[in-house]
């Protein structure tokens, strides 16, 4: 049964990129960071792409206050939820500038931030799922990768 309530989570997060989401859907999720004093902080954000629950990669700025914060800790959280389901991963995260890396997370929502995947300020930061707890179909399970 977890193994199905991954599954499920994972094809939720899909629905919640850039690349993947449906008309009329608000692709985001809330990322939460440990600001430069140490102190938690969250904010949305949209996922670029997921690979299930295991990895979740999102664009920003090299000079955001996001690419700050995972300079200073590279522990994150994510959380995606609804009425329907919370969704509630712990990991890593890592800043990215490999060029190709940065065209394969490139979607049309980032022209308005970005001149293109080029743009040397465009940066993309990798989350690695090491925990969850998932509440999807009224049952929750948490766990470890």
């Amino acid at each position: 049964m977890s193994k199905e309530i991954i599954e499920k989570a994972g094809k939720i997060i899909q629905t919640h990129t850039g690349k993947n989401a449906a008309e009329g859907s608000e692709p985001y999720c809330v990322l939460a960071l440990i600001d430069l004093e140490g102190y938690p902080t969250a904010s949305a954000i949209t996922p670029a792409q997921a690979e299930g629950i295991e990895k979740i990669s999102m664009c920003t700025g090299l000079s955001s206050n996001k690419a700050e914060r995972v300079r200073k800790c590279n522990r994150a959280g994510i959380c995606f939820s609804s009425l329907e389901y919370n969704i509630t991963l712990t990991g890593t995260i890592e800043i990215i500038t490999d060029p190709k890396v940065k065209k394969e997370m490139w979607y049309e929502g980032l022209k308005h931030h970005f001149s293109g995947p080029e743009d040397p300020e465009y940066c993309v930061l990798e989350f690695k799922t090491e925990k969850y707890n998932l509440f999807v179909d009224w049952q929750e399970i948490t766990g470890k990768l």
